[in-house]
């Protein structure tokens, strides 16, 4: 598989999910301290969509994805890590697809994300409006507010054992994905050494959202309360999409200073999010992502036997 395609993940319950172009795996511990790894194809139709593949487009998509496949793997992180039939029927569940109460938690959660870090810094904004002198600044503080709500969870629940485990697991998922992207072999050795930080980060992301949200409705001055929140939600798919192209623009030129300059707030609020792995927790990152690799190879390896042996 050529290294010109991404590959990335995040950090589930005791483990981290990896995906590629076409599979998605993820490897996690068993009370026992087992590795039980899973890849399957992606086959939904955004997958095989010219029109997902869009610029602007498909950064809505890969949000949406994300949280799909998010759920769906911490769910079955979960049951594994309960062991016994939980985890058994989370490998069942997981060859028949989403459970819609899977569906319906992901929604819930991010509607109460939309409501958090979208709608209420228009409240926080106007609780102080008289105050502010121009349309601009209202767009600045109001940014300001959504900056120190996502930041100020992130920090809140850093400080929680369970999750401190899980940025754990996301930092050895940056580790392998950044020994993958430099070449070298994926052994626990290998990967230990490399940094924390990668600029495809879901954390990073966000940064650069709050920074285009900024920009964006800058452009509507200040309407009514009714149209704010209208507008709020509805750019929604428009500022993920700029954000998107952002993250990826900055991945494939990141070794130029300038690029990494304009990266850097985001790239530094990953501090947070990612802590120093144990090997346990790079052995898992490794596995998921070797699963990966070997699923994506698969078919181009039985493409290349349905060649030979029809022979010239």
């Amino acid at each position: 598989m050529a290294k010109s395609a991404f590959y990335g993940g995040q950090a589930v319950i005791e483990g981290v999910m990896m995906r590629g172009p076409r599979h998605v795996a993820v490897a996690v511990r068993d009370p026992a301290g087992a590795l039980v790894v899973h890849a399957e194809p992606l086959t939904g139709a955004i997958y095989r969509s010219r029109w997902a593949r869009w610029p602007l487009v498909r950064g809505t998509i890969a949000l949406w994805d994300t949280l799909v496949l998010g759920m769906k793997t911490l769910s079955f992180s979960a049951n594994v890590a309960m062991g016994g039939e939980a985890e058994r029927a989370a490998i069942e569940q997981s060859k028949r697809g989403s459970q819609p109460a899977v569906l319906g938690a992901m929604i819930l959660a991010l509607g109460m994300a939309v409501a958090i870090f979208f709608l209420l810094p228009i409240f926080l904004t106007n609780a102080v409006d008289r105050s502010i002198p121009s349309a601009l600044a209202r767009n600045l503080i109001e940014t300001l507010f959504r900056l120190a709500l996502i930041l100020g969870y992130m920090y809140a629940i850093s400080l929680m054992s369970d999750v401190q485990r899980v940025f754990g697991y996301h930092g050895a998922e940056h580790k392998t994905i950044n020994a993958y992207e430099a070449g070298v072999e994926l052994t626990v050795p290998n990967v230990r050494p490399f940094t924390l930080i990668h600029p495809r980060c879901g954390t990073t992301f966000l940064v650069t959202v709050v920074i285009v949200s900024f920009l964006v409705f800058a452009v509507l001055g200040h309407p009514s309360l009714v149209f704010l929140i209208l507008s709020r939600v509805a750019l929604i798919p428009v500022i993920a999409g700029i954000g998107y192209e952002f993250m990826r623009f900055g991945a494939t030129n990141y070794h130029r200073s300038i690029i990494r300059g304009l990266m850097k707030p985001g790239l530094a609020v990953q501090r947070l999010t990612t802590r120093e792995p144990d090997d346990s927790m790079i052995e898992a990152a490794i596995a998921a992502l070797k699963a990966v690799l070997d699923a994506e190879a698969a078919p181009l390896v039985l493409q290349a036997r349905t060649l030979e042996s029809a022979g010239p």
